[in-house]
C-alpha cells in the first residue's frame, strides 16, 4: 500500500471494515433471522432491488448471489417509477430489497412505499434505523457501521453486502455460505494487508481505465470504476468480462490500463481469457484470481467461498484507491461537487 503521513477519514473507515462486519454479525443477528424467516414464508418468485450509486452496486452483487444460490430472478427497479412517474407495480409474491446508507433519498423511500402497496415483502438495508426508508419497510437490517465522514461510501458498502449475504445464507439454510459469512471479518483484515503497488505505479498518471469482472465480481468492478472517478479524478468504465468484447475492446490499444477482477469461481477461465485477449492487443492488464499471459497478477485472499471472495477484494481495493487518490493529488474525503447524502427525486 501507499504510505504517507497524511491521515484521511477514508483510510480510517476502510480500516474499520473488519470491526464493522463483526459488529453487524453480532448486533443484527435477530433482524437477520427475522428477515430470513419472512423470506422463507413468502417464498418469493421474484426479488426487486431499489438503490442508487454504490448501494446499487451492492444490489447488483446481491442479485448475482441470490440468483446463483436461491435460483430466484432479481431485477433492479428505477425509483423514479414511483417518485416521478407514480406508476404502481404489481408485486404480489415478490420481495423488495432497498439499500441506502442514509435511507433518506425521497425517490428510494417512495419506491419502498410503492412496493409495500404493490404487495411485496419489503426489506431495508441501511445504516440508520430511524430513517424514512427503514420506516417504510417491513424489515430493517441495521448496519451499525458507525459514522462515515468520507463522502465515498466504504464500510457501509461492504457491510450492506454482508447483510444481504447473511440473510441469504439463513433464508436458504446454506451451511457453507453461513460459515463463509461468519469468517468475513478475518478475511477482510487479510485483504487490508495486501499490496497492489504495481497497479498504483501504472495509474498515477493514467487518464482512463477499464474495470472488468463476471458475476458478483462485476458488481465490484462497477464499484471500482465509480470510486476511481469519485476520488481519483480518473475516468473509469466497468464492463462484464464478456460485454467488454462486444465493442468497448475496440479502443483498447497499447498501454491502455485494464483492471480485471477474477475470483476462484466458474467464471474465472472466461475472465482470464478476456484478460489475455486484451493484453494481446497491447493493454496493460492487472488481474486478481489467477495468472494470465501478458497480465500482472495482483494478490488476493485465497481459499474463500466464491460468493464472498469478490467482497473481500473490496477491502484491498478501497485501501488502494485511498492511497492512489492522494498520489494523484486529490483529497479522497472531499471529492469535488459531491456531498455525503444525495437526495434525488
Amino acid at each position: 500500500m501507499i504510505q504517507t503521513d497524511i491521515h484521511t477519514n477514508m483510510a480510517t473507515e476502510v480500516a474499520e471494515i473488519p470491526d464493522a462486519a463483526a459488529r453487524f454479525l453480532l448486533q443484527s443477528r435477530d433482524q437477520v433471522q427475522a428477515a430470513a424467516a419472512a423470506l422463507r414464508a413468502a417464498d418469493p418468485h421474484l426479488v426487486i432491488t431499489v438503490a442508487r450509486g454504490s448501494s446499487d452496486h451492492a444490489a447488483t452483487y446481491l442479485k448475482y448471489a441470490i440468483e446463483l444460490l436461491a435460483g430466484v430472478p432479481v431485477a433492479s427497479v428505477g425509483p423514479s417509477i414511483a417518485s416521478i412517474y407514480q406508476r404502481p407495480l404489481r408485486l404480489a409474491g415478490a420481495a423488495c430489497l432497498g439499500i441506502s446508507q442514509s435511507g433518506q433519498s425521497p425517490d428510494i423511500v417512495a419506491m419502498m412505499q410503492a412496493a409495500n402497496a404493490g404487495g411485496a415483502l419489503t426489506l431495508a438495508i441501511t445504516n440508520f434505523t430511524d430513517s424514512p426508508m427503514a420506516a417504510a419497510s417491513a424489515h430493517c437490517l441495521p448496519l451499525g457501521a458507525g459514522v462515515e465522514r468520507s463522502v465515498a461510501a466504504t464500510k457501509t458498502f461492504v457491510t450492506s453486502i454482508l447483510a444481504g449475504l447473511a440473510v441469504l445464507a439463513e433464508w436458504q439454510d446454506d451451511a457453507p455460505l453461513r460459515a463463509a459469512v461468519a469468517g468475513l471479518p478475518e478475511a477482510f483484515a487479510k485483504g487490508l494487508a495486501l499490496d497492489w503497488s504495481p497497479l498504483a505505479a501504472r495509474l498515477t498518471r493514467a487518464q482512463s481505465l477499464y474495470c472488468i469482472g463476471r458475476g458478483p465480481a462485476f458488481a465490484i468492478a462497477s464499484e471500482a470504476a465509480l470510486k476511481f472517478k469519485e476520488t481519483c479524478g480518473l475516468h473509469a468504465e466497468s464492463y462484464s468480462a464478456a460485454e467488454v468484447l462486444h465493442g468497448p475492446a475496440a479502443i483498447v490499444q497499447a498501454q491502455f490500463p485494464v483492471f480485471a477482477l477474477g475470483v476462484a469461481d466458474a467464471a474465472l477461465p472466461q475472465v482470464v481469457a478476456t484478460a489475455e485477449r486484451l493484453a494481446a492487443q497491447g493493454a496493460d492488464v492487472f488481474l486478481t484470481g489467477g495468472p494470465a499471459a501478458g497480465a500482472t497478477l495482483l494478490p488476493s485472499v485465497a481459499g474463500l467461498h466464491p460468493l464472498v471472495a469478490p467482497l473481500v477484494l473490496t477491502t484491498t481495493l478501497y485501501a488502494f484507491i485511498e492511497g492512489l487518490a492522494r498520489r494523484r493529488g486529490f483529497d479522497p474525503d472531499a471529492p469535488p461537487h459531491l456531498r455525503k447524502v444525495t437526495e434525488t427525486r
